[in-house]
């Protein structure tokens, strides 16, 4: 478990891209194509977004897989703010745990958090996004380097990620309870619930490698 705080190296995957720069082609591209196919007719909705019912009745059980690499094909806000939040968290936490590890913590909150949402709001509608795989790798950010400061959103004060990353959160799901917005909140605090665990457990087994970190950044 060196790589935890091995920092200044950053190991290179297929062609010296790193894999959240490939998540974040992988975002990007899935959302072009999205949107050519289901203009077109060619693909439905339900053939790659998350939706509790089919997923109950048997249905389109890949979309687990596939709606984490979509985002809503009616803005553009969406993936813009999730791929800039991928960027600066995804990136600084693949430099802490190493490629391999990242890439399949990645997923495997992705997939998490898209089985929280079915499994607590089974009569929910379509989910799209990858905000629920980010979340799980800002909430093992928060447990690993629990007094970074971060910048939230449009608040030009830096907060400790400890408070940063909960207290968005609750703010989005405040914004989508009184304003109504469709916000995946229940995917969100899966995902979130993957990343603590995670951390928790990193803690756990390496306690002294995970206290240098924590110093480091604080």
């Amino acid at each position: 478990m060196a790589r935890v705080y091995n920092l200044p190296q950053r190991k290179s995957f297929i062609g010296g891209l790193s894999i959240n720069l490939i998540f974040i082609i992988i975002n990007v591209s899935f959302f072009i194509l999205a949107i050519i196919l289901l203009s077109s007719g060619i693909l439905q909705i339900d053939h790659i977004a998350l939706k509790p019912s089919n997923i109950l009745e048997g249905k389109y059980i890949w979309t687990f897989l596939t709606s984490m690499f979509m985002h809503s094909p009616t803005t553009f806000f969406h993936i813009f703010a999730n791929m800039i939040s991928l960027i600066f968290i995804g990136g600084f936490i693949e430099k802490l745990i190493g490629r391999k590890r990242y890439f399949w913590f990645y997923m495997v909150a992705g997939l998490f958090a898209g089985i929280f949402y079915v499994l607590i709001e089974p009569s929910g509608p379509f989910a799209v996004g990858a905000s629920g795989a980010i979340f799980g790798v800002a909430g093992l950010m928060a447990v690993l380097t629990p007094n970074l400061p971060l910048y939230v959103m449009f608040i030009p004060i830096p907060i400790k990620a400890k408070y940063a990353i909960p207290g968005l959160l609750i703010v989005l799901w405040l914004i989508s309870a009184t304003g109504g917005i469709p916000i995946g909140n229940t995917a969100h605090l899966g995902g979130l619930i993957t990343g603590l665990a995670y951390g928790a457990y990193i803690r756990y087994k390496f306690p002294n490698k995970t206290r240098i970190l924590s110093r480091h950044f604080s």
